[in-house]
């Protein structure tokens, strides 16, 4: 199969690409700095030349509510007209765990707008939602720094190890079109504070933490259900601790 990797050099599409490769996939990396942009259309037409599938892992340069929506609803139009000319077999896209549940944020419901024209386009596919990435956390939580306190919703959270999230992927591209929404969380459920403090913790960082009901997230307050999953979700293998403990090993000095 011919599968092209829409976001091929970012940080899941890479990863991604050198796993279909190793499943000896015939796999075409598909980026502006491959010659192909979804926004102007540029090189699509060649990118999907002979493909029978296609993975969107691309993300809008910005959370900003507008630059976001424009991203996503761009880049999904000429996408999914090159693909309908194409003739792809299979779409599949990245998006995210409570996409559904969060439209006060202009970055959710730019999701939703991409996972709708995708929805409409008659191209059998599936989306992939993931929980938040234990590799985007320390962002997440930076994001909600006053001074020397952070200030975090209790809201619970089941992050991912992108690693995990890569292998659904290559699974969902070597699979049967579901023409739904899959889920793909972690194995383990924290409250986003809680979390908060314990990267904090491992970054020795003195910084305190407030729980607060009423801090945004991605410009919108969390409930108790937005970012946990639905009914029947796949679990991924990976535990916040054991990714946590390398993490800190890596980061330390090489002893001699």
């Amino acid at each position: 199969m011919r599968i092209v990797v829409v976001g091929g050099t970012g940080h899941i599409g890479s990863r991604l690409v050198t796993a279909l490769q190793d499943c000896n996939q015939d796999v075409v990396v598909a980026s502006p700095s491959s010659g192909v942009n979804t926004l102007t259309g540029k090189g699509l037409a060649k990118a999907l030349d002979g493909a029978q599938i296609v993975v969107d892992v691309s993300n809008a340069p910005t959370i900003q509510d507008d630059i976001a929506l424009d991203f996503f609803r761009t880049s999904g139009r000429n996408l999914l007209a090159a693909e309908h000319a194409a003739g792809i077999q299979h779409h599949v896209a990245l998006s995210v765990v409570g996409t559904d549940r969060l439209p006060e944020s202009g970055y959710f419901r730019a999701k939703m707008a991409q996972e709708n024209l995708i929805r409409a386009s008659r191209i059998p596919y599936t989306i992939l939602r993931s929980t938040p990435f234990f590799e985007y956390l320390t962002g997440i939580v930076e994001s909600a720094a006053d001074g020397n306190v952070l200030r975090l919703s209790p809201a619970p959270i089941q992050p991912i190890a992108a690693d995990d999230v890569v292998v659904a992927l290559r699974d969902v591209a070597m699979g049967r079109p579901q023409n739904r929404e899959v889920e793909i969380v972690g194995p383990d459920r924290f409250y986003l504070n809680e979390l908060a403090e314990q990267i904090l913790a491992a970054n020795e960082d003195t910084r305190s933490v407030v729980a607060d009901a009423h801090a945004l997230y991605f410009g919108a307050v969390l409930r108790d259900d937005t970012l946990v999953p639905g009914d029947h979700p796949r679990f991924a293998p990976t535990r916040f601790e054991d990714w946590l403990r390398r993490y800190v090993a890596d980061a330390l000095p090489v002893a001699f």
